[in-house]
């Protein structure tokens, strides 16, 4: 475009901003015109594409992934039921989650409740950054309806999703440290699991961790993440020196680090190398570790270890979270160690699990 502002009545015809991209933007920076004037106008409009291209640095890739996969399930949902795609109207919202319990998964049969909800949640985005209005009260309506609809299924005896993850244990450590082999991969699987376990991994987390991210100091380590979801994920993680050596994180880094520095390239030891390197059947470094990879690292060391609740790539980050509580740490603590908010209500869940058990109105009874 190449017009500019019209001098006369100081109303733009078109400007050169993504942000005048839509007839909504136009409108904006014409009012923004009429109050400011032209050069304030155009300012403000360079303001917000500043301001989109901040969004975009900071949305993490895999929620950028989440938010594409919804927004793909709602265009098969407007095809199916023949609606407008940049609507959200409470009975459209509303219509989504029916169909997306009912048949809403490519293969015919009904997604689980919580990735339903994980859908909703994408689709309000995505119908705000395309400029259409989604009200709380319509929102809150399809959640509603959501929560309703996954009630009747649990009544009817229809349980979906795979449930809760498995939580790592301390028993559970001595399993997996007893069961990795004397190689640098096993030294390297340890230093995985054991630091992961301490500081509440993700698996994003140690696929994110540059060797320099982790300092050994005094007390331990400081481990910086970060490659967090969140202003609170983003943290120095402080992990001691743990009374057995066996089940030590800061141990199983030191010798993992040193057996890399021995039998790899130096160049895996410089400190802009991945903390966790990936390593194939001969011992060889192949590079970086990615979160899906580590996933998968966390699945194969539980089952070669006989975990009998085989973990996910979650495991490590709750375990933290319910050991931490069984143990009587407070629960601020575990929030900034973990990088949780402090009122986290995935956290608050995770408690759930071992709230309960010791002042319980069946200990004792028989």
């Amino acid at each position: 475009m190449s017009e500019t502002f019209a001098p006369d009545d100081a109303r733009p015809a078109a400007v050169p901003l993504r942000a005048a991209d839509d007839a909504a933007g136009q409108d904006l920076i014409t009012r923004w015109a009429e109050r400011h004037g032209v050069d304030a106008a155009r300012r403000l409009a360079e303001a917000e594409d500043l301001a989109d291209a901040v969004a975009k640095e900071i949305t993490p890739e895999n929620t950028a992934d989440t938010y594409a996969k919804s927004w793909r399930v709602w265009t098969r949902f407007c095809v199916f039921a023949r609606l407008p795609e940049l609507e959200g109207s409470r009975g459209s919202l509303v219509a989504f989650v029916t169909w997306m319990l009912r048949e809403g998964r490519a293969n015919g049969k009904g997604y689980a409740p919580s990735s339903a909800g994980t859908h909703l949640a994408g689709v309000v985005v995505g119908l705000r950054e395309r400029g259409c209005a989604v009200t709380r009260d319509d929102q809150a309506a399809a959640r509603k309806a959501l929560d309703g609809l996954a009630v009747k299924l649990l009544q009817e005896g229809e349980r979906r999703g795979r449930g809760q993850a498995a939580a790592a244990e301390v028993a559970d450590l001595y399993r997996v440290v007893r069961a990795c082999p004397g190689t640098l991969a096993g030294d390297r699987d340890k230093a995985l699991i054991l630091t992961g376990f301490h500081y509440a991994s993700r698996s994003q987390d140690p696929a994110g961790l540059l060797s320099g991210d982790v300092a050994l100091v005094s007390r331990g380590l400081v481990v910086s993440v970060l490659t967090g979801k969140t202003k609170h994920s983003v943290r120095d993680a402080k992990i001691n020196y743990q009374d057995d050596p066996e089940i030590c994180p800061v141990e199983a880094w030191k010798a993992y680090r040193s057996r890399l520095a021995a039998e790899a390239e130096p160049r895996w030891s410089q400190p802009d190398a991945p903390a966790f390197v990936g390593i194939d059947r001969h011992g060889n470094v192949t590079g970086g570790m990615v979160p899906d990879s580590v996933t998968r690292a966390v699945k194969r060391i539980s089952a070669r270890a006989g975990v009998a609740l085989s973990w996910t790539g979650h495991s490590l980050r709750i375990g933290l979270a319910t050991t931490g509580r069984k143990k009587g740490k407070d629960a601020v603590a575990i929030a900034d160690q973990g990088g949780w908010a402090r009122h986290s209500r995935s956290m608050n869940g995770y408690f759930q699990r071992v709230d309960g058990w010791e002042d319980n109105a069946t200990v004792g009874l028989t």
